[in-house]
């Protein structure tokens, strides 16, 4: 009962984080360039990670060698998400450039599980599935819409 209180609520406060991270980098790159903000947010961000990995990590980064070298974008792609935001932000806003992310996500989401793509269980898309990303779409169309 408590993991099903406890992820969901994690998973909350973490897109309250990227809203808030949105405003900020968007800010920031602002004042200091896009690329240069980009930068100086990924690097306070590693840095952070680099504490807790000497601090807390009870992995076994040596094994880095064994994984298919694709699993290693996810670097890239976050470093790719934090330019766009640094650059969407303060032209639209953070709720419509979190609302097309969310849209985005779960459209190629629901790409991904359909065919099981990298990986993982497939859960196709059904009539409901595509109604509900037609609607999406179109929500996203209507909150951009002026």
């Amino acid at each position: 009962m408590l993991v099903k209180l406890i992820f969901p609520l994690l998973a909350l406060i973490g897109g309250m984080a990227l809203a808030t991270q949105g405003q900020i980098n968007g800010g920031l790159g602002k004042k200091v360039g896009v690329i240069e903000g980009s930068f100086i947010s990924f690097s306070i961000g590693t840095l952070v990670l680099l504490f807790i990995l000497l601090f807390f990590g009870n992995g076994n980064i040596s094994n880095i060698s064994q994984v298919p070298k694709w699993q290693l974008i996810g670097g890239l792609l976050g470093a790719f998400f934090v330019v766009v935001q640094v650059i969407v932000v303060p032209k639209i806003g953070v709720s419509a450039s979190l609302m097309a992310v969310i849209v985005g996500q779960i459209i190629l989401g629901a790409v991904i599980d359909h065919f099981g793509f990298f990986g993982g269980q497939r859960f196709p898309i059904d009539k409901q599935k595509l109604i509900a990303i037609v609607l999406l779409l179109f929500s996203l169309y209507l909150y951009m819409k002026k």
